[in-house]
């Protein structure tokens, strides 16, 4: 399994990600503390707290490369 932690800090990047998500077979999963919620569902997505990162957990080796396209969605860190 492969993870990340991805920030979705706007409506757009929502719709951005979930249109992502559903151009693949795979299983893709959102957690949180306390959720997992399947990532291709706009409103499970919705239903979390988006004001932070979360975890995105995908599987296999389509998986490690579905991980790479999500750079653009990943926290930026200050100096």
């Amino acid at each position: 399994m492969y993870t990340t932690s991805i920030l979705l800090s706007s409506i757009e990047a929502v719709k951005k990600f979930v249109t992502l998500t559903n151009s693949y077979t795979f299983p893709i999963n959102l957690t949180t503390d306390k959720y997992k919620i399947d990532a291709k569902s706009i409103m499970g997505v919705f239903s979390l707290d988006l004001s932070k990162p979360v975890t995105i957990e995908v599987s296999g080796e389509e998986g490690k490369e579905f991980i790479s396209l999500l750079e653009q969605f990943k926290p930026q860190t200050q100096n």
